[in-house]
């Protein structure tokens, strides 16, 4: 089931925040709603791996329960290697498999894996769990609890990547209490924002680019106008799509009294490739440095050591998005620039400001059409493209949308900010926001649904 969806919107969501505040005062009856609405959300999507999830669940909190009576390490390595066997074994083996046998000059075909719906996200999740754990920075959790947190529905399948001591110790607390109002209404304006970036922006910018790229991996070269339209167009639906996913999910979870951490803060007006990576996808963005790039020893080290660190980190990155060699090309080129920027900056070397946004800007597109492409020769294309040797072309329309897309993107704020800090209550906002919502509604029921970019990751 799609936030963005009819059914999703008018049904699902309205009945168990129903049932949810009917049962406000009671912990193990919200407790019960939550995980039965999470797993419902999850089986509507692909019933086969509701078991799968739930199992998963359990084996971690095994694994936890017997660090607890023991204190034996070993357990939660083993647990930690037993969650990224079965990350690697869904989202990997099939490409690695098939790269040796490419090597060895044989056929390979691919195998029919259908990739759990969120199974990078939670297996990042227990894998956090675990490891704080290891690091005296967790408490063995209860079973209910500690399934609840994982099958948390507004962050279960794309984020943001909550940790267990961000989300477990608020659902002690009522939602019915001196914030509800503002809770239920300003999380229900974030949904309408989300909402808004995902099918008003999103969905009409992947109408202009997805032609251009799928030209490019058939082997057509796009000319000059149409392969630097696809790739602007490109890199502003990916953040209006996953900024839109994590509006809504945070807004979700608002309504009923939780708060997850932010996720976006306007990206597109970063001065510099490090402060791109501070306001993108931020839970990822700390994930991996608390748990990757900080145990290979972070910069508390010389600086080819600590160059090395952040190329590896960010090579992951990239392939924890996919199993590609497209997605490790954009993690290194990004580990690339990030060993650069701090080099540059141990040498007290400075840069205008508006020279570091536009330059920014410029090696974000250029590896967004790296990371969207289906093949590195598909992406090369496009970059030739994007050179001019593909011919120049038709200028082709630009409709409104891209300018109001790049506008919001390039001048900010973010959307959490606005609705947080900044809007007030008030009568003309609320028919606004009811209006805004109807047409919407109207809008996404009138077309195929489409899919959350960072569903297939």
């Amino acid at each position: 089931m799609l936030f963005a969806s009819q059914p999703f919107l008018l049904v699902f969501l309205p009945v168990v925040l129903g049932l949810y505040y009917a049962v406000a005062a009671s912990r193990a009856a919200r407790q019960g709603v939550v995980i039965g609405a999470s797993l419902v959300f999850y089986g509507l999507w692909d019933w086969r791996f509701v078991p799968f999830l739930l199992g998963l669940t359990g084996f971690n909190q095994m694994m936890a329960m017997a660090w607890g009576r023991s204190r034996w390490r070993g357990w939660l390595w083993g647990g930690v290697v037993c969650n990224l066997l079965v990350l690697f074994g869904f989202k990997y083996m099939d490409w690695v498999v098939g790269g040796v046998l490419h090597a060895l000059g044989w056929a390979h075909a691919p195998w029919p894996v259908i990739l759990p719906l969120g199974l990078s996200f939670f297996v990042f999740q227990k894998i956090s769990y675990l490891v704080d754990l290891g690091r005296g920075q967790a408490r063995v959790y209860r079973l209910a609890d500690f399934v609840e947190f994982v099958t948390f529905f507004p962050q279960l399948v794309a984020g943001p990547i909550v940790r267990h001591n961000e989300l477990i110790p608020q659902f002690d607390a009522s939602p019915r209490n001196g914030h509800m109002w503002a809770n239920l209404g300003q999380g229900g304006l974030l949904v309408l924002v989300g909402l808004g970036k995902k099918a008003g922006l999103a969905d009409t910018l992947g109408g202009i680019c997805a032609p251009v790229f799928a030209a490019a991996a058939s082997g057509h070269a796009p000319g000059l106008a149409a392969a630097w339209l696809a790739a602007v167009a490109y890199m502003l639906q990916i953040y209006f799509d996953f900024s839109g996913y994590s509006d809504m999910a945070i807004g979700m979870a608002l309504m009923m009294g939780i708060r997850l951490p932010f996720n976006f803060n306007a990206p597109y007006a970063a001065g510099s490739i490090r402060d791109f990576w501070r306001r993108w996808h931020m839970t990822l963005s700390r994930f991996l440095r608390d748990y990757l790039y900080i145990p290979l020893g972070g910069n508390r080290c010389a600086p080819a050591r600590q160059a090395f660190n952040v190329v590896v980190t960010m090579a992951l990155a990239g392939v924890w998005h996919g199993a590609g060699w497209t997605f490790m090309l954009w993690g290194v080129l990004h580990g690339v620039a990030l060993a650069v920027a701090h080099a540059w900056d141990r040498a007290g070397l400075r840069i205008n400001r508006v020279a570091g946004h536009v330059l920014t800007l410029l090696f974000v597109l250029l590896t967004w059409v790296v990371f969207r492409a289906d093949s590195l020769p598909a992406a090369g294309r496009m970059l030739a493209g994007m050179a001019g040797m593909g011919g120049g072309g038709a200028p082709g329309r630009h409709p409104f949308v891209l300018g109001l897309a790049a506008v919001v993107a390039l001048v900010g704020p973010a959307s959490q900010q606005v609705v947080l800090e900044r809007v007030r209550p008030a009568p003309w906002l609320a028919v606004g926001a009811g209006i805004a919502f109807v047409l919407l509604v109207f809008l996404i029921g009138g077309r195929p649904p489409e899919p959350f970019i960072y569903f297939q990751f």
